[in-house]
């Protein structure tokens, strides 16, 4: 397994474009000097996936941080499809000059571990930052009158298999799909999946009774959780996070497995200049250190695990992911 894999309680310290306003073309004192005047227009900035969702959320936000600590606009566009990979081939054929950046998650390091994509998010691509790690849960509507916890769920789903239907964004070989195979092997309990791309369509499916349960993140779906719309049953994670504390975890559940975590961050090509690449990773992690991001980052229930890791650690983070799906995939098949 990778290390990252291992964290422990113990541990935890159609394209909708939007340019966000910041400081003007010279930067104030107190601001990240500027290599050679870079970046003299807006940078783009790509999420893989649609508008309201965790990606999205956070691309927002670190852009707003990034535009307080080094005077820089952003456009955030959002390309969803294909599991966050089809925004990929517009980050590729975009010149590596620094006026590109994007986001990402964990799939598209599952994605080249499996073989659907070439590149390699830690070797073909620069990442600048990565700006969060969280674990996944599993939630119900309140009202839902069949199960109200993970137990009385869990004796549901074995009585009725395949009956329940679990809106996702995974793909084969996502880490959304994984986790729950893993869950469901454990356990003797059947699921289907059904799988979108847009976020908003996924929380409506739940919450609009086309499906049972929603496999997420808890920060994407805090509005949700706050306004009492959705229920968290199931923790994948080793230990009962402190906001979370009624929740089981998977192993609570007796699931004995190493749970496979969200991560997103951000990225340029390679072949950027290094003064460039130099600047935009110390505004990440300016950026990142701000009170606006870190109060965003609260509200999401990020701050329960230590989320930063710079660009080493983040090709540290990367290569040790890129292990631990590669030996998932063996072992299933999937690869040789």
């Amino acid at each position: 397994m990778g290390p990252f894999y291992s964290l422990k309680l113990a541990t935890l310290a159609g394209a909708m474009v939007a340019t966000l306003t910041a400081a003007p073309t010279m930067a104030p004192a107190g601001m990240l000097e500027k290599p050679d005047g870079f970046p003299q227009r807006p940078i783009t900035m790509i999420v893989p996936y649609g508008a309201g969702g965790g990606s999205d959320q956070l691309s927002r936000a670190m852009a707003k941080a990034i535009a307080e600590v080094a005077g820089v606009n952003f456009q955030v566009v959002n390309k969803p499809g294909g599991g966050g990979t089809a925004a990929i081939p517009d980050f590729m054929l975009a010149p590596a000059d620094g006026y590109t950046v994007m986001e990402h998650i964990d799939n598209a390091v599952s994605a080249y571990a499996k073989g659907d994509i070439r590149e390699n998010p830690g070797e073909d691509w620069v990442p600048l930052c990565m700006a969060q790690i969280t674990f996944s849960q599993l939630y119900i509507r309140p009202d839902e009158e069949r199960f109200s916890d993970w137990t009385s769920f869990l004796a549901y789903a074995k009585a009725n298999p395949g009956d329940i239907a679990v809106a996702n964004v995974g793909k084969v070989g996502s880490m959304e799909v994984i986790n729950m195979q893993k869950l469901e092997e454990a356990l003797g309990f059947k699921t289907k999946l059904i799988s979108f791309d847009k976020p908003s369509e996924r929380y409506a499916s739940l919450i609009g009774g086309h499906v049972d349960i929603l496999f997420e993140q808890p920060g994407d779906v805090s509005s949700f959780l706050a306004n009492g719309s959705m229920k968290p049953i199931l923790t994948f994670f080793d230990s009962r996070p402190g906001d979370f504390a009624d929740v089981p975890t998977h192993k609570d559940a007796g699931a004995d497995f190493e749970a496979l975590l969200r991560f997103r961050g951000f990225y340029v090509k390679k072949g950027v200049p290094g003064e460039r690449i130099d600047y935009l990773a110390a505004a990440c992690k300016e950026g990142f250190g701000t009170a606006s991001f870190q109060d965003f980052n609260k509200n999401k229930f990020m701050h329960l695990i230590d989320s930063y890791r710079d660009s080493q650690g983040a090709v540290e983070l990367i290569a040790g992911a890129v292990t631990t799906y590669q030996d998932v995939y063996k072992a299933q098949g999937l690869i040789k």
